[in-house]
């Protein structure tokens, strides 16, 4: 018998191969070799807010690694074990010449250049949102009272700010559609109160919107995050907003500063866990801080203070280290899926912000008053 096998059956047979290969994977997904293809399911996500360091640097800070090194911040942190970036986006602040576009490119680069995931925080707004304000864009106040113009402007702003972020490929992996939004967005002045959920619900629906239109065009991965501050309103903000229709979102996202809310550590995990099970959606902490002294590096008055202790945790390294340490294994335990600290480079200098000279967080970032690591940053090792 001839065991030589015939060239022209061998030719045909990897034409066939390969024809079958090729068809099997006409529906397989485009992947943008430019970003990770992976999703973020199975990952806990220890993350830093880094909006204030192109400031603080420009301001002549300096940060050092344990031994004293100057180094930089993200390498820092990175070392330590963070491994995701949060920054704040003000849409036109006349006021500072950071958090805008400009300055998020650069914080971005730096950031994915450095192996981090990223959360981009849209403030819609010129300035600081929050649950006491949710102040329009100047350029937007002609349209306050008219939603549907309005919604479109949200809309167009998100979805550009998105597309000139991924033609420098410097698209973020989850996108905050709006800040701590307790209240109504995009309002003049003071809060308005009851919530409109038909004005509400049709603004935030929009900026999902160009969120998911925007990664579908570039065939990205961008999940989509609702930001509330404080777990006791989460859980009547998101049912609230769950009856009005806002339901296609991917992430919880909580602020959770002692100082501000009812839950202890003794009972945080209850919300947590009720919100993910009720909401079926994913859940980070992407603002927490814990003081680790009381002392004040300058004339800038500090806001955590004593009113931000709980018992057992007291105002020293190894507090801030234990407070973090025992909330990080809370939100794990309750089956969310990371933790952000809030603004672990705001240190001292001789420049000024809205408020005084300095910090008003001095004494609970995570580098100390020489600028090296509080003992509080190696609970992003925690397992």
């Amino acid at each position: 018998m001839n065991k030589i096998p015939n060239i022209s059956f061998l030719i045909i047979l990897l034409i066939d191969l390969t024809l079958f290969a090729c068809s099997s994977r006409i529906d397989a997904p485009i992947i943008n070799n430019n970003k990770e293809p992976e999703h973020t399911e199975d990952v806990f996500f220890y993350g830093a807010d880094m909006s204030y360091l192109n400031e603080m640097e420009d301001c002549g800070a300096v940060y050092k690694d344990k031994a004293g090194n100057i180094k930089d911040a993200y390498t820092i942190l990175k070392d330590e074990g963070a491994n995701l970036v949060r920054y704040r986006l003000w849409h036109n602040p006349l006021w500072t010449n950071y958090s805008t576009l400009d300055d998020v490119k650069k914080s971005i680069r730096r950031a994915k250049n450095k192996g981090y995931k990223v959360l981009l925080d849209f403030h819609y707004s010129d300035t600081w949102a929050d649950p006491g304000k949710q102040q329009i864009p100047a350029a937007w106040l002609a349209n306050l009272n008219n939603t549907s113009e309005l919604s479109e402007q949200l809309y167009q702003y998100t979805y550009n700010t998105l597309e000139t972020l991924h033609k420098e490929n410097l698209s973020p992996d989850i996108v905050q559609v709006g800040n701590e939004i307790n209240a109504m967005i995009l309002q003049d002045g003071k809060v308005v109160s009851p919530i409109d959920w038909d004005r509400n619900a049709a603004l935030i629906n929009k900026g999902i919107q160009a969120v998911r239109d925007i990664a579908t065009k570039n065939k990205e991965n961008i999940e989509v995050m609702l930001h509330i501050a404080q777990p006791e309103n989460g859980l009547w903000w998101f049912k609230e907003a769950t009856q009005n229709g806002i339901t296609d979102f991917d992430w919880i996202g909580l602020s959770y500063y002692t100082k501000w809310s009812k839950y202890t550590l003794n009972n945080i995990q209850e919300p947590i866990a009720e919100l993910i099970k009720t909401h079926n959606k994913k859940l980070m902490v992407v603002e927490a801080a814990y003081p680790f002294t009381l002392k004040n590096a300058d004339a800038n008055t500090n806001l955590l203070g004593n009113d931000a202790l709980l018992e057992g945790y007291p105002a020293t390294q190894q507090g801030q280290l234990d407070f973090l340490k025992e909330l990080t294994s809370i939100i794990k335990d309750a089956g969310g899926s990371g933790i952000v600290y809030w603004e672990p480079a705001w240190v001292s200098t001789n420049c000024k912000t809205l408020w005084d000279t300095g910090s008003s967080w001095d004494n609970a970032t995570l580098f100390d008053f020489d600028g090296k690591p509080t003992l509080g940053m190696t609970f992003f090792n925690n397992p």
